[in-house]
Formats: C-alpha cells, structure tokens, sequence
C-alpha cells in the first residue's frame, strides 16, 4: 500500500542521518525506520486496529528498544492499546515532546 506523503515525510525526519526507513521485516511487512539503537513505528490514525498492526511491526525487533509515534490527541489511546497488548514501548507524539512508557 502507498504511503501518504506525509507520513514518507515525517518518517524522514525522524529516521536522521544514520536511521534507515521501510526496514523489510517478517512476513511481508516493512518497519518504517530502523536507528542503530531503536526500532520506531510511525501511526498517524486513530483506529485501534491499526495501532494494534503497528505494535504487531515492533515486536519483530527483539534486541532494540521500541518507539510508536501517533498524534498528540491518540497519545493516551495508543498507550492503553499498546499495555492490553503486553509490549514493552515508549508511546511518544510525532514531534517527540511528550511520551507514555508502557511496561507488561
């Protein structure tokens, strides 16, 4: 499926320098920005299942810390879904200001 232009340029930007973006990843599926040190996936809907799809994307990454970037608004949300899902990730805004750390 084709990225939005927006989310390719946002994936950019976080990805710097040094991160790689549209990281292949088991089954198909692309991982959209791989750093030396942290696996990130980036979710502009609010829809549960899709975050619940991003979350499936990160823990593929077993040996790097995990970030998701959704909206400010989707924050709490994404949070909550990513606790019922029982994964280790820091739940941060597309900017990075804010963030929610989710521990099992």
């Amino acid at each position: 499926m084709k990225k939005q232009q927006r989310h390719t340029k946002i994936t950019r930007k976080v990805a710097g320098p040094r991160g790689q973006t549209e990281v292949p990843i088991p089954g198909r599926r692309r991982l959209d920005v791989k750093k030396p040190n942290v696996a990130i996936e980036i979710e502009r809907s609010a829809d549960p299942a899709r975050i619940r799809a991003a979350l499936g994307r990160l823990r593929t990454q077993r040996n790097a810390p995990k970030q998701l970037r959704v909206p400010q608004p989707n924050l709490d949300r994404a949070a909550e879904i990513a606790k019922r899902a029982r994964l280790n990730v820091t739940v941060k805004n597309l900017s990075g200001t804010k963030r929610r750390t989710v521990r099992q």
